[in-house]
């Protein structure tokens, strides 16, 4: 007998357990192990409200989920404040659904980045409930969408191509819980485009900015020389020969003679996303600890 995820596609909603699909989801009972269900857990074992048993049924899936073909991470959002990232690039699409379909069913957030337009359609036949940007390759589950973070986060591309990269980026620190502003097509060679967004660029709340920029990566020192927030710089592949599939836009940035600017691996916008959501949210901590 063949594994499951050798299964056609067709057949995978049949094959997996009712019990992993979203028809089976349910916002009341089904929440992602973060640090609030863990505390309601205790606080509802401790008023007797929830058994023992229950309790450790709860529990029994932690640290991790075993599958024959991945472990998946139940603790990551107790760790990190957000559960575990699928990378979809490099995976069969079987795998792919059976690993969303046990992250859904764990109530969300799910964010699954580098999915092809094929992969995301397979996908959403078994789980139709997923959203998916096709510019930046994103498959998103969001049902309880959690309240913003006071700060914004700012995402800037130089031109219409790196777009996808600057999307992925945008997509990430949406979901994870920040209010994020575009402005696209700013580059270089037309700097006057980027100076008519300056009060945008410089609005107190904004609280970091990121950059994305293909070619000789110029834009984000420009940026940098114009804020006092951090930014992150993304360099992409987008460029002719000697830009190296965005080696040189990476060298440029590595080297910016702006103060402030820290730097991404080549396209990660994920990357870029997920590190301005944690800056975000040291400035809402700091706020609250003012208050």
């Amino acid at each position: 007998m063949k594994p499951i995820w050798h299964a056609g596609v067709g057949n995978i909603a049949s094959v997996f357990h009712p019990l992993l699909s979203l028809s089976a989801y349910n916002p009341h009972t089904n929440k992602p192990m973060d640090e609030s269900s863990l505390q309601e857990l205790l606080a509802g074992v401790k008023d007797n409200r929830v058994s023992i048993p229950e309790a450790l049924h709860k529990l029994r899936a932690l640290p991790y989920t075993e599958l024959e073909f991945a472990k998946l991470d139940n603790h990551r959002a107790l760790r990190n404040g957000f559960p575990e990232v699928v990378l979809c690039e490099g995976k069969q699409t079987a795998h792919v659904i059976a690993i969303m379909q046990h992250l859904c069913a764990a109530g969300g957030p799910v964010l699954a980045t580098r999915a092809s337009a094929d992969v995301a359609r397979q996908v959403q036949e078994v789980l139709p409930e997923l959203r998916y940007n096709n510019l930046a390759r994103t498959l998103t589950f969001d049902p309880r969408p959690a309240p913003k973070r006071p700060g914004r986060i700012l995402v800037i591309s130089a031109g219409t191509a790196d777009l996808p990269v600057a999307e992925e980026a945008a997509e990430t620190a949406a979901i994870m819980g920040n209010t994020v502003e575009r402005v696209y097509d700013v580059g270089v060679a037309g700097l006057h485009r980027l100076l008519s967004h300056l009060e945008q660029l410089t609005a107190p709340e904004v609280s970091v900015l990121i950059v994305v920029a293909g070619m000789e990566g110029a834009l984000p020192s420009v940026v940098g020389g114009l804020v006092r927030v951090p930014v992150i710089a993304v360099p992409t592949s987008v460029g002719y020969g000697a830009s190296f599939g965005g080696l040189a836009a990476l060298l440029g940035m590595l080297n910016s003679c702006a103060s402030g600017v820290t730097v991404v691996n080549i396209d990660n916008g994920f990357g870029a996303g997920f590190a301005a959501s944690r800056m975000n949210f040291l400035r809402e901590a700091v706020q609250e600890a003012r208050s």
